[in-house]
């Protein structure tokens, strides 16, 4: 709960709102007195491999920037739920861990 912790206070304030339309100072304060349940149900998603479909959403808006000639003259961004952002880093934190652990990084 510790690290997960840490991701969650580690979220940027001023981030546009998510699809779950909290923004990240209240999802910060929230999910940190929730910090037990929010364990519990990412676990369970964890050990059955279910994740609600509203979850799994996300909205994908393109930017196009001043010099919009070149396809890298455009920007892309994700609006997903914060506690599946949340969940992602955390699963991503373990598996490079054990990565590391392992020697599979080169």
């Amino acid at each position: 709960m510790e690290k997960v912790s840490k991701l969650i206070k580690n979220l940027l304030n001023r981030k546009a709102l998510r699809l779950d339309g909290i923004p990240n100072e209240v999802f910060k304060v929230v999910a940190l007195i929730i910090i037990k349940d929010l364990a519990e149900i990412a676990s369970y998603y964890f050990a059955s491999g279910i994740i609600p479909k509203r979850l799994k959403k996300s909205i994908i808006i393109v930017l196009r920037k001043k010099n919009y000639s070149f396809l890298n003259s455009y920007k892309l961004i994700t609006f997903k739920n914060m506690l599946i952002k949340v969940l992602k880093k955390h699963i991503i934190n373990i598996m490079f861990k054990a990565a590391e652990k392992y020697r599979l990084l080169l």
